[in-house]
C-alpha cells in the first residue's frame, strides 16, 4: 500500500445520507440554537428602538427647447425625455443637503442617556399628562432619562479637537447646566437662552426638559461628514422608467426630523431649480438678443441690394423655373441657419463628442450637400436670373431668420420673468406613526429562527469540519488495520469514563462496566472482541496482549480493563498490567492505589508477590498498577529485569493484558511491544484522525512492532452511520 493511499482520509463525494444523519443526531442542539435565536428576535422587536420612514415625490417635466427645433432633435435621436437621472443627483447634491444640515442644525447630535438594553423602551412607555413633564427616576438613578427628557441646541462650536468628541452635558435645576469633556473636565456651564463661550467653546441650549443630574451625550460632527452621512442615508430613486416621478426616503428614530429633513431638502430643490432655469432663460435671451442686430443689419444690406438690382434691370422678374429654384435655396439657407443657431445652443452645454453636437454636424453637412447640387442648376440659368434668384434669397432667408428671433426672444423674456422650474412637489413629507419601518416582528421574528437554524447548521458542520474524527471503520481499515470489534457508547460506559478522568482522588470502588453492567452492548462487544482473539491469538508468539492508542483520550485503559474481566469471566487466568508510569489510572477502575506496582518491580525494590493483586469480584483475574511515577520510564522499561518479569510471568496465566501509554506521546508503547504477541490499537470515535492513526502505525512498524489490529471505541448512535447498522439493543425477556 502507497503513502497516498494511506493517508487517504475520506471519499470525496458527498455523502448525502450522511448529511442528513448529522442534522438528525444534532437536532436537539439546533432546536435549542434556533429557540434561542428566536427568543433573541422576539426581545429585539421588542425592545429595539422604532425607526420611522418618511416620503416625499417630486416630478420633474421635461424642459421646453431653449431654440426652435431641439425637442425634435432629441426625439430623432433617441435620447431619454426623463431628466430623472441628473436630477437625483442635484436632489442630494452637498449644496442641498448642506443647506439642510445648517438650517437644521443636523450637524449637532444630542441625545439622553438612557440604561443600557431595556432604557429606551422604558422611555417609550412613558406618557406625559401635560406638556413638558419628565417622568421621575427609577429607584434615584437620575443619570439616565426616564421618559420625556429633550435638549435642543441652537448653537455649538468646539475646537477641532473636540469634533466628533462624545461630550457630556448634565442638567441643573431651573434650565441650568454643565458640558464636560470625555475626561469630565468642565467646558462650559450656563442656563437655557444664555450664549456662554469658554474654552474655545460657544454654545446656545434653546430648549432642555430634565430631571436635575440627567446626562445628554452631545457630539458637534464635522459638517461635511455630516452631509456625506446624509447623502448615503437619503435614497432617492425614479418610480418607473421615464416616469420623472422621484421617490425620495429617509429613515431615523425621530419622525418628526425625519420630515423636516425631507421638507427642506424638496423645498431646497425646486428653489434651486427655479432659479436655474431663470438663469438659464436670461442666458439664451442674452444670446437671442446679441444676434438681432447682426441679422437685422444683414436684412438691411440684402434689401438694398435687391432693390438697387431691380431698379438697374428695370424691373426683371423670376421665371417659374427661377422661382421653384428660390422656394428650394430658401428652404434649405432657413434650414441652415436653424441648426448653426442649435449648435450655438449645443455648444454651451455639450462636448463636441456627444450625440446631439454629431447629429446637428451631420444633419448640417447633408444641407450643404443639398445645397451645393441646388447651386450648380442654379449657375445654368442666365445671369441676370442668377443675380436676382441670389439677391431674393437673402432678403427672404434673412427675413425669416430674423422674424424667428423675434419670436424666440419674446418666449424667453417670458420664461425669465416668470421663473417657473421644471419641477414640483407631488407629494409632500409624511410619516406613518402607527407603523414604523423598523423593526417589522413579522420579519425579524421568522427571520431571526431561520438566522437560528442556519447558525446552528454552521456551528455542526465547523465543529466536524474541525474535529475530522473518524467515524466510520472502513477509514482504519484503509490504512491496512482490521477493525477487531466497534464498542458502541453507552450511558453506564459514559458515567465510568467521567469518574475516571474527572475524579482526582483515590477510591476503593470498582468502576467496571463489564461487571456493573454485564448486558450492555458495550459489554457484547467486547465478549465479540474475546472470541476474535481467541483465533487471533494462534499465531502469535506469546501469551501477551498490547493495548496502546495513538493518542490520550481514546479510551485504551477502559477497553484494557474491561477486556480483561469478560476473558477472566470465560474461565481463563489473566494478568492486567498498568504499564503507563507516567498517568495510568487504571487502578481508579480496579479499585486501591497505584503505588507498590510495575516502577517498584521493574526497579528491584519489590518482589512479584509483592505486587500482584486480586481483583474482588473477578476471581481469574489479578492485576500490577503502575506503581509510584519514575523519573525514567522508558529506561525501566528497557531494562532487562522487565523481560525476565515477562518470562516468570507467562507460563502463570493464560493471557496477559498490558496497557501502555499512547504511541505518540512517549516510545514506551514501542519498547514494550518487542515483548509482546499481540497489539491492538484502541482508536476513538470522532476523535482520532485518520493522520495520526496512521503515524502511530506506521512509529510501531519502523520500531518492528506489527499492530494486529484496531479497536473502534466509543462508537456513538449515528442516524446514518456505522453504528445505526452494526448494533442493536438484544436483552433477555422478562418474565
Amino acid at each position: 500500500m502507497t503513502t497516498k493511499q494511506t493517508f487517504a482520509t475520506r471519499d470525496e463525494d458527498i455523502d448525502l445520507r450522511a448529511l442528513l444523519g448529522s442534522l438528525l443526531d444534532n437536532k436537539w442542539l439546533i432546536a435549542s440554537i434556533t429557540v434561542v435565536f428566536l427568543l433573541i428576535s422576539v426581545l429585539y422587536s421588542i425592545l429595539a428602538t422604532p425607526i420611522y420612514q418618511a416620503s416625499a415625490s417630486v416630478q420633474v417635466e421635461q424642459k421646453a427647447p431653449t431654440l426652435p427645433g431641439m425637442s425634435d432633435l432629441t426625439e430623432t435621436l433617441g435620447i431619454s425625455t426623463s431628466q430623472a437621472v441628473t436630477e437625483i443627483q442635484l436632489l442630494t447634491s452637498r449644496k442641498v443637503i448642506g443647506q439642510a444640515v445648517e438650517n437644521l442644525k443636523l450637524d449637532i447630535e444630542a441625545h439622553p442617556k438612557r440604561l443600557p438594553l431595556i432604557g429606551s423602551f422604558l422611555a417609550r412607555q412613558f406618557v406625559a399628562d401635560h406638556p413638558g413633564e419628565v417622568a421621575s427616576p427609577v429607584f434615584g438613578i437620575s443619570r439616565y432619562d426616564w421618559g420625556g427628557s429633550q435638549l435642543d441646541i441652537f448653537r455649538l462650536d468646539v475646537p477641532a479637537d473636540l469634533l466628533d468628541e462624545k461630550l457630556s452635558l448634565i442638567a441643573g435645576d431651573h434650565g441650568a447646566y454643565v458640558l464636560k469633556d470625555p475626561d469630565g473636565n468642565v467646558l462650559v456651564s450656563g442656563r437655557v437662552g444664555q450664549t456662554v463661550s469658554a474654552n474655545g467653546v460657544t454654545l446656545q441650549v434653546r430648549a432642555l426638559q430634565a430631571n436635575p443630574g440627567t446626562r445628554f451625550r452631545v457630539v458637534r460632527h464635522s459638517h461635511m461628514d455630516t452631509i456625506a452621512a446624509l447623502q448615503k442615508k437619503v435614497q432617492a430613486e425614479e418610480e418607473g422608467k421615464d416616469s420623472g416621478i422621484i421617490q425620495l426616503t429617509y429613515n431615523n428614530a425621530d419622525p418628526i426630523l425625519a420630515t423636516n429633513l425631507l421638507d427642506q431638502v424638496t423645498n431646497l430643490y425646486v428653489r434651486q431649480n427655479v432659479d436655474r432655469s431663470a438663469a438659464e432663460a436670461a442666458n439664451s435671451l442674452q444670446f437671442v438678443r446679441e444676434q438681432l442686430p447682426r441679422v437685422k443689419q444683414e436684412l438691411e444690406r440684402a434689401t438694398q441690394a435687391l432693390n438697387a438690382f431691380q431698379l438697374k434691370a428695370r424691373s426683371v422678374d423670376l421665371s417659374m423655373q427661377t422661382q421653384s429654384l428660390l422656394d428650394q435655396n430658401v428652404s434649405i439657407d432657413t434650414n441652415l441657419d436653424q441648426l448653426k443657431m442649435q449648435m450655438a445652443e449645443v455648444q454651451r452645454h455639450y462636448t463636441p463628442e456627444h450625440p446631439e453636437y454629431r447629429s446637428l454636424q451631420q444633419q448640417i453637412g447633408q444641407l450643404q450637400a443639398e445645397k451645393g447640387a441646388l447651386e450648380h442648376k442654379i449657375g445654368q440659368l442666365p445671369n441676370t436670373q442668377q443675380e436676382l434668384l441670389k439677391l431674393t434669397r437673402d432678403v427672404t432667408v434673412t427675413s425669416q431668420t430674423y422674424t424667428n428671433l423675434l419670436n424666440q426672444a419674446q418666449q424667453l423674456d417670458i420664461a425669465r420673468a416668470g421663473t417657473v422650474g421644471n419641477v414640483r412637489i407631488i407629494d409632500q413629507s409624511a410619516v406613518n406613526l402607527a407603523k414604523p419601518w423598523w423593526p417589522r416582528a413579522i420579519w425579524v421574528i421568522p427571520g431571526g429562527a431561520v438566522l437560528g437554524f442556519l447558525a446552528a447548521l454552521a456551528f455542526i458542520y465547523v465543529r466536524q469540519l474541525l474535529s475530522r474524527g473518524v467515524e466510520d471503520p472502513v477509514a482504519i481499515e484503509r490504512l491496512g488495520l482490521p477493525v477487531y470489534v466497534s464498542i458502541p457508547l453507552s450511558d453506564t460506559q459514559r458515567k465510568a469514563t467521567a469518574m475516571r478522568l474527572g475524579h482526582r482522588h483515590v477510591s476503593n470502588h470498582q468502576h467496571l462496566l463489564a461487571l456493573n453492567a454485564p448486558a450492555d452492548m458495550a459489554t457484547e462487544a467486547l465478549r465479540s472482541l474475546r472470541t476474535s482473539l481467541h483465533f487471533a491469538r494462534m499465531e502469535t508468539k506469546n501469551n501477551v496482549l498490547m493495548i496502546s492508542s495513538a493518542s490520550p483520550g481514546a479510551g485504551k485503559s477502559f477497553v484494557a480493563a474491561n477486556l480483561a474481566v469478560v476473558m477472566a469471566q470465560a474461565g481463563q487466568r489473566v494478568l492486567l498490567i498498568d504499564a503507563d508510569m507516567r498517568k495510568g489510572l487504571l487502578h481508579r477502575m480496579i479499585g486501591g492505589r497505584p503505588e507498590n506496582g510495575l516502577s517498584e518491580l521493574i526497579s528491584g525494590q519489590m518482589q512479584i508477590s509483592d505486587v500482584i493483586r486480586p481483583v474482588n469480584g473477578v476471581g481469574q483475574l489479578m492485576f500490577i498498577p503502575r506503581g509510584k511515577i519514575p523519573p525514567n520510564p522508558s529506561e525501566l522499561l528497557m531494562h532487562a529485569n522487565f523481560n525476565t518479569l515477562l518470562e516468570t510471568l507467562r507460563p502463570r496465566y493464560d493471557l496477559i493484558i498490558i496497557d501502555t501509554p499512547p504511541v505518540l506521546a512517549v516510545t514506551d508503547a514501542a519498547v514494550i511491544g518487542h515483548h509482546v504477541g499481540t497489539s491492538l490499537l484502541v482508536v476513538r470515535f470522532g476523535i482520532n484522525q485518520v493522520r495520526e492513526i496512521a503515524l502511530a502505525k506506521q512509529r510501531l512498524d519502523q520500531n518492528g512492532v506489527p499492530i494486529k489490529g484496531a479497536i473502534f471505541n466509543l462508537v456513538e448512535k449515528r442516524a446514518a452511520g456505522y453504528y445505526a447498522y452494526a448494533y442493536y439493543a438484544y436483552e433477555p425477556t422478562k418474565v
